[in-house]
């Protein structure tokens, strides 16, 4: 699939993110299980699917056959980013055939010495040809992300970082600001707890929303149910 087939693909569409990692409920460590979200998210009709580990990508991949937005969520000694953090884990997905490759283009510090402009320019010049997805957190480091030549602009992390916004819901304005910006696709993810908060995400101007804890991660789901009970007046 050409980049311009998969963009195509998902305009206006909600890609369904199917994650698990060690210490969630749906976390099996002897085989992936997340194929089987996966193959929901695609009868509902999902173009795509976002997932975490080298395992899903190629499980998840094998069942529904949709492109797959690949990356791994490691914790290194001395980094706060923790997603797709180095060149090992670009190294691995590619070679999963991971369709995209979403990577942390945020300003958390990296412990290699490097910074996030350095690692960008890295990955792009050993991977001129992959679909690069900057997760990112603030309007400028959306910007500086479509200016060293990523692919795609995911408002991943507006919330989890120390410098964005701490906000309830999605960062509608955040979306709004970069889709005015830059001139690649602007995917708002974040808290998108309902159909309403997604439709609200494309008028502010998203290319696509990535859904993924209101759909795929039942702990969240059924103690947002509790909570509410439980806080009834």
């Amino acid at each position: 699939m050409t980049k311009q087939e998969l963009f195509d693909s998902i305009k206006g569409k909600v890609i369904v993110s199917c994650q698990a990692v060690p210490g969630e409920p749906l976390y099996v460590e002897e085989k992936s299980i997340m194929y089987l979200m996966a193959r929901a998210a695609k009868q509902a009709g999902t173009p795509a699917i976002r997932t975490s580990s080298i395992r899903d990508v190629i499980a998840i991949k094998e069942e529904t056959g949709l492109p797959v937005i690949g990356l791994i969520k490691i914790k290194y000694p001395g980094f706060e980013s923790y997603i797709t953090p180095t060149m090992k884990e670009v190294d691995e997905l590619v070679e999963a055939g991971s369709d995209v490759i979403a990577l942390d283009c945020t300003d958390m510090k990296r412990g290699d010495g490097k910074t996030v402009d350095q690692f960008i320019t890295e990955v792009r010049t050993k991977y001129p040809d992959a679909i690069l997805m900057a997760d990112i957190s603030t309007y400028e480091e959306g910007v500086r992300a479509w200016k060293l030549g990523m692919d795609i602009v995911g408002t991943t992390m507006s919330g989890y970082t120390s410098h964005s916004p701490k906000l309830d819901g999605p960062d509608y304005e955040l979306v709004t600001k970069l889709s005015q910006t830059v001139d690649i696709p602007v995917i708002g993810e974040g808290r998108v707890h309902s159909p309403e908060e997604a439709v609200k995400m494309l008028e502010a101007g998203a290319f696509a929303v990535v859904v993924g804890g209101a759909i795929t991660r039942p702990l969240e789901i059924a103690a947002r149910f509790i909570k509410a009970v439980e806080n009834r007046g």
